[in-house]
């Protein structure tokens, strides 16, 4: 096997050691914020939070844990990639007062760029190289892989538009097809990245599905995980995003920001890039001894946790006000 993907499989021992992580019940997403957001006012963060909070009391109801004290951590991502805005120094004390508001904990707060890149290792060129498509019935393999096109599907695509031959037959028409439908299909084909004048910029389900293995505990770089929480070091908060760590833990003796089972609350708008994100994560061969890991700890726990790391992430998506 040659390529990137051939860094993917190792014998046992040949690798650096794999670190564990801590790892609470469940990992309790409550919103994201983006340029558009800010600039509605603290009056958007407002709605959000009220509308979230009884889906919060909801999924920690739902989670149980040994002696009824299940370990439950919140996060918060803001986008400072796709439209920096602003400056955590103006940003986050809103934020954060808004939450207090409505009787919301932020224990971690993420920057969405680390999803990109984070202490140093560039996470999503990393996810990307351990992509291993689904194997599509009937494909010819005549198609370049998701690595090099920038797109993943879930299924058989159509046929191309590109001319037949000469003399050749033109293709009929036919369908797209999912690979694991029952009965009708619901394709999805999912663009990774874009190149624009040099620059690579990663899509927004691609960043989010780094973002769903990063709060699984299963990201790691030569056996360490990334990225690791950092304090929130001295107030004020910077002028910058950059001078925020890429994971900030805002409550000292929060539940670890990693666990085995992810819930996402969720304005309605997020549905379809969730939807391509289980695409990627059905698709992203993650580290074994990582899964091995999860897998001996949550059995000892009496926690059963799917083998498919898509189905660990779990959503609510509310009628956005």
């Amino acid at each position: 096997m040659t390529g990137p993907a051939a860094r993917v499989f190792q014998e046992t021992g040949a690798g650096p050691r794999t670190r564990s992580v801590p790892l609470a019940h469940v990992s309790l997403e409550v919103g994201h914020l983006y340029a558009e957001d800010h600039l509605a006012g603290p009056e958007r963060l407002r709605a959000h939070f009220a509308a979230v909070r009884p889906w919060i009391d909801a999924v920690r109801a739902s989670v149980t844990g040994p002696a009824g004290r299940p370990r439950i951590s919140t996060c918060f991502l803001v986008d400072d990639y796709f439209t920096p805005f602003s400056s955590p120094a103006e940003v986050l004390p809103v934020l954060l007062a808004e939450a207090e508001r409505a009787g919301v904990t932020i224990d971690y707060l993420a920057r969405e760029s680390a999803c990109a890149e984070a202490d140093g290792v560039p996470l999503a060129q990393h996810t990307l190289q351990r992509l291993v498509e689904s194997p599509v019935p009937g494909s010819d393999g005549s198609r370049p892989p998701a690595r090099q096109t920038g797109w993943l599907a879930n299924g058989a695509r159509g046929p191309g538009g590109a001319p037949a031959q000469a003399m050749a037959e033109a293709p009929g028409w036919r369908p797209p097809a999912e690979t694991a439908a029952r009965r009708h299909s619901i394709f999805t084909d999912v663009e990774l990245w874009d190149d624009r004048e040099g620059r690579r910029t990663w899509s927004c389900p691609f960043l989010a599905a780094v973002w769903q293995l990063a709060r699984l505990g299963l990201l790691r770089e030569d056996g360490r995980p990334v990225p690791e929480p950092a304090g929130p070091g001295d107030r004020p908060w910077p002028d910058h995003w950059s001078a925020l760590p890429p994971l900030t833990r805002l409550v000292p003796d929060a539940a670890p920001f990693t666990a085995y089972l992810t819930w996402s609350v969720l304005g309605a708008r997020f549905l379809p890039v969730e939807n391509a994100v289980r695409v990627v994560l059905d698709q992203v061969a993650v580290d074994p001894q990582a899964l091995a890991q999860t897998a001996e700890r949550s059995a000892r726990e009496g926690l059963p946790v799917p083998a498919s790391v898509a189905e660990r992430a779990s959503y609510v998506f509310y009628r956005e006000p």
